[in-house]
């Protein structure tokens, strides 16, 4: 079966772009574009991995992070954070929340796209 990864980015084209090179590599993909329903699809679907934008509407990506990672449910799903904003500074704040990966936008799809396989062992 393959496994899952939730896409959470306000930008379709950044989540089409990650989708179609995550599907090639023989992942299934799901999409939503709000902090919110970020929660809501984690809480119905338990992905494998998600992959969030920083920058969301309803609710940011780090708070999204930190409600995921202190729970005991979905702890241990990993969590790749991107965003546009100042590297340094998010890294860290990344960290904080409990991501497992961070990376800046614009970012290299061969570096994402081996830090996903990294954390999703089959």
């Amino acid at each position: 079966m393959a496994k899952k990864i939730l896409i959470v980015d306000d930008d379709k084209a950044v989540a089409d772009l990650l989708a179609i090179q995550l599907k090639e590599l023989g992942y299934e993909t799901g999409y939503v574009n709000d902090g919110v329903a970020a929660l809501n699809q984690v809480h119905h679907d338990s992905p494998d991995l998600v992959i969030l934008d920083v920058m969301l509407p309803q609710m940011d990506g780090f708070k999204v992070c930190r409600l995921l990672k202190f729970d005991q449910k979905f702890k241990k799903i990993p969590i790749i954070l991107f965003t546009s904003l100042s590297e340094e500074t998010n890294g860290k704040t990344g960290e904080g929340v409990g991501a497992d990966a961070y990376f800046p936008k614009p970012f290299e799809m061969n570096k994402l796209l081996g830090k996903v396989k990294e954390l999703i062992k089959d």
